[in-house]
């Protein structure tokens, strides 16, 4: 696996500002933005027609070929400008989608296989994680079993070029990292590595190989020993695989309980979703159904029996982020009385999208179905054909109300009132309500932390320390051994506080002090990851998360609440 490193809490934390500055420059723009694309849509809608023809009903009685002809020639021929013919039809395919539904999209040939392999579950590479820091790609995790592990790369060390390809230096990004060391299988990378510690690199050659797109951030039992945590990020061809590794994973440490948190999942496959509520729901239980005009997209999801945890207590935990396959769960738990809800309303994405690949490597995903709950409610939020950036900015109308903070302030439209299989009342009209309602929490967030946190100073600092206490560090295995190997919270933080100054953010110990047990514990869970992985970053950066502790407190009382709660 090749990834970037962005934490959730940074993710969370800037996604406020963000918003309030994307809400002003919508609205200073968007007059004149809409009238040039109003100009142009019609002039690219009209010719699309011309692809359609071509390259999908030749032949076809149905459309006027000779009139669609006959305006690519003119535009050929006449028009003020070359117009280069691809350019011109992915321009107008694109157009074509985004008249049509918020989901329907067009994939040129040159993203697709990006596209793809992040369903696909994997892709051919060297099987390493890092995160540039000052402009030098840094070695975070060595996949196990992967190209880099099995030559000796270890977590902390520099790639300073690939392939003689300059890896070190300004203006370094993902991309280039992305481009240099993925590649076709089989094939031989050559990389030159600064070890800390040394001054001279060493060279390493590996064969690329298959390389697994983890979509289980995480797997481990809470501090309880009894409660089981599962972070699913997506839904990738191999997503249930993983999940049944990790739950009987978690079932031999002696787990009783599960948190299956979903919060910014976009989704993905429908199936892999489907298996994986199957694992909970008794036989009979309907799981999700679809609407379509065409009998072949048109299914009905059943559990048959099979699944091994019927009786395990359970909490689904989302956001407004969690989308589609993960709404799919979510409403088959909570529709079927099966678990609960925790968290805040879901994205609301019940569209079905089928991939149809075009005659030059491009593709369509097209909406042919909608998704209904058991109780029969649609996922889907409301939307206007064509009307793509009204629907996109919903998110940011929901925490412009106060939806991410007070219960009251989210919509619920009472006239799509449904049941679930005890008779509690739930809402359709777009997303999943959660039963129990969990607000964003901002009570350690200050202006101080926000100019640490937009930064980047948390990550880098922690980096600094873990390959500062890395040579201590050689073959400590567990989150405890690290922990007690690091100074205490008290001295982490001021520790920070002058490299955060040093970096010209000034000391406001008022703020400080407010935000101090946040900073350490992203502090320690940073530190941790650089140290053992992923799955040890989770355990820290999860122990005051808010949510996930109601989440944990709710299966301990072992009562589904009656109604929607707010926490």
């Amino acid at each position: 696996m090749l990834m970037s490193i962005v934490s959730q809490m940074a993710f969370r934390c800037s996604v406020m500002l963000a918003l309030k500055l994307f809400i002003y420059h919508w609205e200073m723009n968007r007059k004149l933005l809409g009238a040039a694309l109003t100009a142009i849509a019609a002039f690219l809608i009209f010719t699309v027609g011309i692809l359609i023809g071509r390259s999908l009903f030749s032949g076809s009685p149905s459309y006027d070929n000779t009139k669609l002809d006959a305006v690519m020639s003119l535009v050929r021929e006449q028009y003020v400008d070359t117009v280069n013919d691809e350019t011109l039809t992915d321009m107008a395919v694109t157009s074509l989608m985004r008249s049509l539904d918020p989901h329907s999209e067009y994939i040129p040939k040159k993203d697709l296989q990006a596209v793809n392999e992040d369903l696909d579950g994997s892709f051919s590479g060297v099987g390493i994680s890092f995160q540039i820091v000052q402009d030098t790609v840094t070695v975070v995790e060595a996949i196990t079993g992967g190209p880099a592990e099995k030559v000796g790369i270890m977590a902390g060390d520099r790639i300073l070029s690939a392939n003689g390809k300059s890896l070190a230096g300004n203006g370094v990004s993902n991309e280039d990292v992305f481009k240099t060391l993925r590649g076709k299988k089989g094939t031989r990378v050559s990389l030159d590595i600064l070890r800390p510690g040394s001054t001279k690199s060493q060279p390493f050659s590996l064969i690329r190989s298959d390389i697994p797109v983890n979509s289980v951030d995480a797997a481990y039992v809470m501090d309880d020993g009894l409660t089981g945590y599962i972070k699913l990020s997506k839904f990738t061809r191999n997503t249930y695989k993983e999940f049944l590794d990790a739950i009987s994973k978690l079932d031999a440490e002696g787990a009783k309980r599960l948190i299956l948190d979903l919060r910014n999942n976009p989704g993905g496959y429908l199936d892999q979703a489907a298996l994986i509520a199957n694992e909970f729901l008794r036989p009979g239980s309907m799981i999700v159904y679809t609407k379509s005009r065409t009998p072949e997209n048109k299914l009905e999801m059943t559990a048959d029996g099979t699944g091994s945890h019927q009786l395990t207590p359970l909490a689904v935990i989302i956001n407004e982020y969690s989308a589609s396959a993960s709404e799919i769960i979510a409403g088959a738990i909570q529709d079927n009385d099966r678990g609960v809800i925790v968290g805040r309303r879901s994205f609301g994405k019940g569209l079905v999208q089928n991939q149809t690949m075009l005659p030059d490597s491009s593709a369509i995903r097209l909406t042919v179905a909608r998704y209904y709950t058991p109780s029969g409610r649609s996922i889907q939020k409301e939307y206007k054909i064509g009307e793509s950036s009204t629907y996109e900015l919903d998110i940011l109308e929901r925490y412009n109300r106060g939806e991410f903070y007070h219960l009251d302030s989210i919509r619920l439209d009472k006239t799509k009132a449904f049941r679930t299989a005890s008779g509690r009342i739930v809402y359709g009209g777009g997303g999943i309500m959660p039963d129990v309602f969990v607000p964003e929490d901002t009570t350690q967030i200050t202006s101080w932390y926000m100019a640490v946190n937009n930064a980047g100073l948390i990550q880098q600092h922690a980096f600094a320390l873990a390959d500062r206490y890395r040579p201590l560090m050689r073959g400590v295995k567990d989150t405890e051994q690290v922990l007690r190997i690091l100074p205490a919270d008290a001295r982490l933080v001021e520790q920070f506080a002058e490299f955060a100054e040093s970096k010209g953010v000034p000391a406001r110990w008022y703020y400080i002090n407010i935000s101090a047990p946040l900073v350490a514990s992203q502090l320690k869970a940073f530190i941790v990851r650089d140290i053992l992985g992923y799955d040890s970053f989770f355990e820290i950066f999860n122990a005051d998360d808010r949510t996930i502790n109601i989440a944990r407190d709710v299966l301990e009382k072992g009562k589904l609440p009656t109604k929607t709660i707010s926490r």
